[in-house]
């Protein structure tokens, strides 16, 4: 730390700042600063118990400049959270409590604060200009070390890039924050989107799904929400949402993003072969495909090459890089969907002992940062999730249920929807409990919907293309394969249209971005 002589009104005083440099090398530049607000923010609250309340939601005590205004802030923090009167006697008291008082310039510098103004009505305005600054330092405190590490040539440069984008995204995390919203403005928000819902000539408010009977459940996957799909290894978990994600994608035109954890990229889109040409998926994966299969393959797949469908194939894929590549996504792509393959495969961060000493612990912080982003871009995430072994060693009924879910009870909690995928099959049945036969057949069981009603809908597992599609589309591939019309050969309900899925069979979406006129990076392309 340096000693700066400050000049003010009053006797001239010697400080100790806590600071990045004073001068930027050579530059000249004076660090980011403000000092007579700081000192303006201390006084205020020293003279206005209200004004406190305002502005401990918007600064932290390193945010101030001068070493001795981060004492004084403490000790008002300690005050207020012990719910102790605040004023320049018990300020002093606490710094002395503390020992610092010397550090803080003594009585008569805390004394002095509330002479700075006579009003704390602006103390809200000062305490932002305060952060503002804050970020500013932050920022240049963050390059400088950017600009060093890039001069490095021992440093990886893919290595350095996530770090230089962790620390930029640190500092809005930190420091910038979702205020409170009046009812009244919340009200207006509601009834205009109730208008517009009223308004539009689509049953589905959502992200189409593209299975009929689902989407009747759900109106779409909807917006914020949080969705996880849980079933035993071999269910189909992720043909599900590759069909799911492939539908919303081709079908409806909505920029979906696909993070697979456990399959390359090359393997999923082996099997959207399958799923587009009707070819078994497994003549693919071997590359055995006749003739005749290699001509259907290449009729039905170059339609792929325009779907607004980006696959990352990231291993280990921490909350954090997840969050900064479906930023990077909602502002490139406008993604409206995130899919996760799957949840347990994820890390935490690269110190797990932030979020507690076991997988569980990090299992629960890492569904609470879904949920999270699942908010902040306002789409849905539908993220897979394992089963525990009870259901293997449960008697009777091999349904899963909610308390099966694995490794964490906060998945239920922090879910807006829990869906598992039950089929007979997998357990050597021929009927479900109903005497219906269960051959080809799946049940998506809704066991937690909290928009809405809980049951399970069946649909068709076609296991040979590993795809989900509606009862009624009948067995693939019989009629020279391809992906079938969505609303072929289904009767609507009265209260769902089906043209808004003919529309989008015809190509016309209705919205979103031409694929065409799309720019798909290396990272993030089929």
């Amino acid at each position: 730390m340096e000693n700066e002589t400050i000049t003010t009104s009053k006797a001239p005083r010697t400080m100790s700042y806590n600071r990045i440099d004073t001068l930027l090398g050579t530059t000249g530049k004076l660090t980011p600063q403000a000092v007579e607000f700081e000192e303006a923010v201390l006084g205020a609250l020293m003279i206005d118990d209200n004004a406190v309340t305002e502005v401990l939601s918007i600064l932290q005590p390193e945010m101030f400049y001068v070493e001795a205004n981060q004492h004084v802030f403490s000790a008002i923090k300690k005050l207020f959270s012990a719910s102790q009167p605040i004023d320049v006697l018990t300020v002093t008291n606490q710094l002395k409590k503390d020992k610092q008082l010397e550090l803080s310039g003594g009585a008569s510098y805390v004394a002095g604060l509330t002479t700075r103004l006579n009003s704390a009505a602006n103390v809200e305005f000062h305490a932002r200009i305060v952060m503002e600054k804050f970020i500013l330092r932050e920022l240049i405190r963050h390059c400088n070390s950017i600009i060093n590490d890039a001069y490095d040539d021992s440093n990886d440069v893919l290595a350095m890039l996530d770090d230089a984008e962790s620390k930029i995204f640190s500092i809005v995390e930190n420091n910038l924050k979702r205020d409170s919203k009046e009812l009244g403005d919340v009200v207006s928000i509601a009834l205009n989107e109730l208008t517009e819902m009223r308004d539009s000539q689509d049953d589905l408010q959502g992200v189409p799904c593209g299975i009929r009977a689902i989407d009747e459940k759900t109106g779409g996957w909807q917006k914020s929400d949080l969705v996880i799909l849980a079933a035993r290894p071999g269910m189909g978990k992720t043909s599900f949402v590759l069909s799911i994600a492939r539908n919303a994608a081709l079908d409806f035109d909505k920029p979906v993003a696909f993070f697979s954890l456990e399959m390359s990229a090359t393997q999923l889109v082996h099997r959207l072969f399958s799923i587009e040409s009707g070819i078994p998926s497994d003549h693919i994966s071997k590359g055995t495909l006749s003739d005749v299969e290699w001509s259907k393959l290449w009729e039905n797949v170059s339609k792929l090459n325009s779907a607004n469908l980006l696959i990352d194939d990231t291993p280990a894929l921490s909350v954090f890089d997840l969050r900064a590549k479906c930023r990077r996504l909602k502002h490139k792509y406008d993604i409206q969907m995130v899919i996760i393959d799957y949840l347990q495969l994820m890390q935490a961060g690269t110190d797990n002992s932030k979020h507690g000493g076991n997988r569980e612990q990090e299992i629960s912080f890492i569904s609470r940062s879904l949920k999270a982003l699942a908010k902040e871009l306002n789409i849905p995430v539908i993220a897979l999730s394992q089963l525990s072994r009870a259901v293997e060693t449960r008697g009777g009924s091999k349904r899963p249920q909610l308390s099966d879910l694995r490794e964490s009870g906060s998945i239920e909690q922090d879910a807006d929807m829990v869906l598992f995928i039950y089929r007979p099959e997998y357990y050597h049945l021929d009927t479900f409990e109903d005497n219906t036969p269960a051959d080809g057949m799946a049940e998506i069981m809704f066991e937690k919907n909290r928009h809405g009603s809980t049951g399970n809908v069946k649909v068709r597992f076609q296991s040979q293309f590993t795809k989900f599609c509606d009862v009624s589309e009948g067995t693939f591939g019989m009629e020279g394969g391809g992906f079938a019309s969505p609303s072929a050969g289904i009767t609507p309900n009265e209260n769902f249209s089906a043209e808004y899925y003919d529309s989008a069979a015809n190509g016309d979406s209705g919205g979103g971005k031409d694929p065409s006129q799309m720019e798909y990076s290396d990272d993030y392309a089929f």
